[in-house]
């Protein structure tokens, strides 16, 4: 699950990372009043999970809390575009923030490295840019520094690591506890990732967390029912927030066919099988075990609400979840929904009979294997 930003530096401020001052808010006059207490200059940024929201529009400077209150007035359920969510997503808050003056960018990033199973930390100089773009074509400007599970970070592990990112000696004595504190706000809020770019050196001396981005583990939710609470809002693209909201694993794979499938691993599969018979997986959907008949529905709503799926490959394995509810799903999305592609099932398991029972005489084609099913999707698609 992804924070947002303002949750974001909610939880680096609480763990003792030094971050500008500001709040969220929804309403014009709040965003007014925010803004005044700021002295007038500040910046007010769309709290959305997409990237470009700067220049899609959604981040802007303001000398007065007047502008400020008339932008955020614009911005509320205003839906923002973008090259990276092309889908776009509604502008439902904003945080008004704190104006820095930012003398020099670098960036900070806590991730694990499953290859090492340590936490490691990403150090450069070289803040304010995308960390892809450094990586490809300044690699040795990335300084990892593996955290020991057992032992953590000493001080003098860290200034090395700053010393070979030549992060400047001035700014050692805050970067070390920062770092430190970034450690420390990783283990305690389960994350999988934290990451400060840019992490900013003002002219006056100080550093500062000027943005920030959190992922929290979705397995660890249940630990922070705060974070549990906005899980909805916590997708980049609509249909995967809309799946979040009823408790549906989704996720969009931008090819044309759908894939439903009951447990994650069976729905790996089924993406492995339409990809070697030349498909392109859309999403991975998994209904879960003993779906009803109307999540089955659902599921099926939500995969073809991409306009991008031009086939759907159903492919259910009955332990738990009875093939003949899986079936009577799908009957009632045909019912009630406009579904004009074509629609490919394996049934197997529980019920496994009595579910292509009830499919006979329906537009739904049968398929006997995982296989079968993914090339005749495919061919289907062509």
């Amino acid at each position: 699950m992804k924070l947002h930003e303002y949750q974001s530096k909610d939880l680096l401020a609480a763990h003792g990372v030094a971050v500008p001052g500001g709040s969220v808010t929804s309403d014009p006059e709040e965003a007014r009043a925010i803004a005044q207490q700021l002295g007038g200059k500040c910046v007010v940024k769309a709290q959305v999970l997409m990237g470009g929201r700067g220049k899609a529009g959604g981040v802007k400077l303001f000398d007065n809390a007047d502008d400020a209150a008339a932008f955020t007035k614009e911005l509320i359920g205003k839906k923002l575009v973008s090259y990276q969510n092309p889908a776009g997503m509604i502008v439902e808050k904003v945080l008004v923030g704190e104006l820095v003056d930012i003398a020099e960018e670098y960036y900070l990033s806590v991730l694990l490295d499953r290859a090492q199973r340590k936490l490691v930390v990403m150090i450069s100089a070289e803040g304010g840019m995308e960390i892809e773009e450094v990586a490809a074509k300044n690699p040795e400007a990335i300084v990892r520094l593996a955290v020991d599970p057992a032992w953590g970070l000493d001080d003098y592990q860290v200034r090395e690591a700053l010393t070979k990112a030549k992060i400047p000696a001035k700014a050692h004595r805050q970067m070390v506890p920062m770092i430190k504190n970034l450690v420390k706000a990783y283990n305690e809020s389960d994350a999988d990732l934290i990451e400060i770019n840019p992490c900013a050196w003002t002219p006056d001396g100080k550093l500062l967390a000027a943005d920030a981005k959190v992922s929290i583990d979705d397995n660890a939710l249940f630990r922070h029912p705060d974070y549990q609470a906005t899980a909805s809002d916590a997708a980049e693209d609509p249909l995967e927030a809309e799946a979040a909201e009823q408790g549906i694993a989704y996720v969009r794979l931008g090819g044309e066919i759908g894939i439903i499938g009951n447990g994650a691993g069976l729905v790996m599969c089924s993406l492995d099988e339409v990809s070697r018979a030349g498909g392109k997986p859309a999403n991975f959907c998994d209904v879960g075990g003993g779906a009803s008949a109307e999540r089955v529905k659902t599921c099926v709503e939500i995969v073809l609400k991409d306009s991008n799926v031009k086939g759907l490959l159903i492919n259910i394995f009955g332990g738990i979840t009875r093939c003949d509810q899986v079936a009577e799903g799908l009957l009632q999305a045909f019912a009630q929904l406009d579904i004009n592609v074509p629609v490919v099932a394996r049934l197997d398991g529980t019920a496994r009979e009595e579910g292509l029972a009830k499919l006979q005489g329906s537009k739904i084609i049968g398929a006997g294997t995982m296989q079968e099913a993914a090339a005749k999707i495919v061919e289907l698609t062509r």
